[in-house]
């Protein structure tokens, strides 16, 4: 066979469609290349190879946007984050608020109910005040009439038998210069140690009194028993002019079996007695507030 003879090709024949090679760039932005390749001609015919470049989705452009945007809602996260604790804390700070008001109109509240309610009681203590100087006037205005009307008895007896009146005249300046003793000095002496105690209705002792308990702890410390009533204390003994006075007797305002105040002759003309809430437990001149009777136990 001669050399210049046609030797069939072993190679396979390329086709008729272009090929199209594809080259992808790295991801920091390298740009890929497209081959494509164009077999017209026979099977031994050279290649014709044409280049597009064509930007990949990893370029610097698109990597930029993207870190961008990224970066754009990491901020906008971290700005919602920041308003929700805000938000969380203007609620607690609201609620805190809220609490303290409450617990302030609460303290208001208890404030205005206490100013009232001492408010209350010191009208209370005035009204008492004045309803207890008023019935000291009735009775000082009682008292002052039955003077009168005994005075006005003990005249008429004295214009009857004027030597009967210059006994009991003299009677009554013997026993204002007369000194107390055996029981009488006991009940005397009691008497007038508690002068400026308290005057409280219903007191026994030992620091406040009314009329009558303090003339029935007096008796006491004579070894004498006497009930807690003024009108059962005047009841008792044996009534005496207020002209024959001695120490140790009962004096009592009012009638004998209905009076209202008692106090003790302690000599002198005065007498010691638990008088009011005003004045406590004084001792005072018969003619200050005259008694309207007197009764002796001893």
């Amino acid at each position: 066979m001669s050399h210049t003879a046609h030797i069939p090709s072993h190679r396979k024949p390329r086709r008729s469609a272009s090929k199209l090679a594809l080259r992808a760039g790295v991801a920091g932005g390298v740009l890929g290349t497209i081959a494509v390749a164009g077999a017209a001609g026979p099977a031994n015919a050279e290649p014709v190879t044409e280049t597009i470049e064509m930007p990949t989705l990893g370029s610097l452009e698109t990597g930029s946007g993207l870190a961008s945007a990224v970066a754009a809602s990491a901020e906008a996260s971290q700005q919602e984050a920041l308003d929700q604790s805000l938000q969380t804390q203007e609620n607690l700070a609201l609620q805190k608020a809220a609490k303290e008001a409450k617990k302030a109109r609460a303290e208001a509240d208890r404030k205005a109910a206490a100013e009232k309610a001492e408010k209350a009681r010191l009208k209370a203590e005035a009204e008492a005040k004045a309803e207890q100087e008023r019935k000291e006037a009735q009775e000082r205005a009682s008292r002052t009439s039955e003077r009168t009307q005994l005075t006005s008895t003990s005249a008429s007896g004295n214009s009857s038998d004027s030597g009967s009146s210059s006994g009991s005249s003299a009677g009554a300046d013997e026993s204002q210069t007369q000194a107390p003793s055996g029981s009488a000095a006991s009940i005397v002496a009691f008497a007038r140690a508690q002068v400026g105690d308290a005057y409280v209705t219903g007191g026994t002792g030992p620091n406040s009194w009314d009329c009558s308990g303090l003339v029935q702890a007096a008796y006491a410390a004579a070894g004498i028993d006497l009930p807690r009533i003024s009108y059962q204390q005047s009841s008792m003994g044996t009534s005496v002019s207020l002209d024959n006075l001695q120490p140790g007797d009962i004096l009592y305002w009012g009638s004998r079996s209905g009076s209202y105040h008692v106090a003790i002759y302690v000599g002198g003309g005065n007498y010691v007695g638990a008088q009011n809430s005003s004045t406590g437990v004084v001792e005072r001149s018969l003619d200050w507030d005259m008694p309207s009777g007197a009764v002796r136990l001893l």
